[in-house]
């Protein structure tokens, strides 16, 4: 391990989790449970799939998390607004006690995951007890931070990762054999249930065997740097020195990491393709889409591969021309981000070959969903660039350097639903 980080057994000082009273919906005030979870605000991207969620029901949590209006100011106050009427209503009701809570996601292909939400102590990437691996986009940071400003809530908790296979987990194991205080399947096939923690006790011994843990950010680097944000803009203490998270064990619980895609505005996939003409070799691959997928896995073993879309056909992009790599990405890294395919792209295609800004929305979108990016790409006449997923183990190696991976670098998951446990910081 690298002495420049902090192992989960060392850090300083670990996580601090808190029980909190959660704002959950009332199932008689809902059509159901699922109609009103979304999933995170960054993973719906395609209008297609908002209206579904909004047309879902009238009370979906996207109407909070993503609220649609003309104006940055006025969507805000119209998400503030829309969460004071639900919790006027009913719609919304705060739990009795503050609790942490175990939730659980079962897929029908087998997967399960269980882990703890709670409000979990802002601090510093500088303390080592909250590792990010990815930079962030600043207009993104401030765009969450006026929600949160003007709904003095968290809406959705982010997703963290650790290691320890104790205490915690067994608390966690125990709790879920008890009744839940919901149980709904949404339409992708996850069943969600959530429990509460409120003994003191058993409270106690999740806090003990977490204090001397390290998380990883697994999703929400965004979020998270927007808990940095609004603590520093309120004088300690105050509702805003601790932010809503999903804590999940992955000695007991492995994510699974996916690739996050770039969808290239404005720049056709012959262009594209001419101008790395003599720096990478290309391949044109006659091939539906999973075969092209597992043509850039085999590809990618070998080194910095990528496949490009938005003509019907796939390209595929590897062995980059070394004296590009040389001249265009930073020498003053680890060698395992300096291989990293993201760090590639960013630095030799989007930054040299093809100019495209990474943080200008205009010109550049990050898109989970595979066919999703393909298909706004042969609609809109861009480029797709599709990537194939980091190993968690170098994701976390380059965290505890402290050593950032580019932006959306990684997909984890399962990811929690929106809608199933809110926070406000008022409470």
């Amino acid at each position: 391990m690298n002495t420049a980080g902090h192992s989960e057994a060392t850090a300083p000082r670990g996580l601090e989790l808190t029980p909190f009273r959660g704002l959950r919906y009332d199932p008689d005030r809902v059509g159901s449970l699922a109609a009103v979870t979304s999933p995170p605000y960054d993973v719906v991207v395609r209008p297609d799939g908002l209206h579904h969620l909004q047309d879902a029901d009238p009370h979906n949590i996207v109407r909070l998390i993503l609220p649609q209006a003309t104006t940055p100011g006025v969507r805000n106050e119209q998400a503030a607004a829309t969460l004071r009427r639900w919790l006027g209503e009913g719609v919304l009701t705060a739990d009795p006690e503050p609790a942490l809570y175990v939730y659980e996601q079962r897929h029908t292909d087998g997967m399960l995951q269980r882990g703890l939400i709670g409000t979990l102590r802002v601090s510093e990437p500088s303390a080592g007890v909250v590792l990010p691996h990815e930079d962030v986009m600043p207009h993104v940071v401030a765009d969450r931070a006026a929600l949160m400003r003007a709904t003095c809530a968290n809406l959705e908790p982010l997703l963290l990762t650790y290691r320890g296979n104790s205490t915690a987990a067994e608390v966690v194991e125990r709790t879920a054999e008890k009744p839940p205080l919901l149980s709904t399947t949404t339409e992708d096939g996850f069943s969600h249930r959530l429990w509460s923690i409120t003994d003191p006790t058993e409270v106690a011994r999740v806090q003990a065997d977490l204090s001397h843990r390290q998380a990883l950010i697994a999703d929400g680097h965004h979020r998270w740097a927007t808990y940095r944000r609004l603590r520093a803009e309120h004088p300690s203490p105050s509702p805003w020195d601790h932010g809503l998270v999903l804590l999940v064990d992955t000695a007991r619980y492995p994510l699974r990491v996916r690739a996050i895609h770039r969808l290239l505005h404005g720049l056709p996939v012959h262009e594209a393709l001419s101008s790395v003409e003599g720096l990478f070799r290309v391949r044109r691959l006659e091939a539906p889409l999973p075969e092209a997928l597992a043509a850039l896995a085999d590809a990618a073993c070998a080194g910095n591969a990528f496949l490009l879309a938005g003509d019907g056909s796939f390209h595929l992009l590897d062995r980059p021309d070394p004296a590009l790599i040389e001249r265009t990405v930073p020498a003053d890294r680890p060698p395992a981000w300096r291989a990293l395919d993201a760090t590639v792209l960013h630095a030799a295609l989007l930054g040299h070959v093809w100019h495209v800004p990474e943080d200008d929305p205009t010109r550049i979108a990050y898109i989970h969903d595979t066919a999703a990016t393909v298909e706004k790409a042969e609609r809109d006449g861009g480029t797709a660039v599709l990537l194939h997923p980091v190993r968690e183990e170098v994701v976390r190696d380059l965290a505890r350097q402290g050593v950032t991976m580019p932006r959306k670098s990684t997909s984890f998951g399962p990811k929690p639903a929106s809608g199933l446990v809110l926070r406000a910081l008022d409470l």
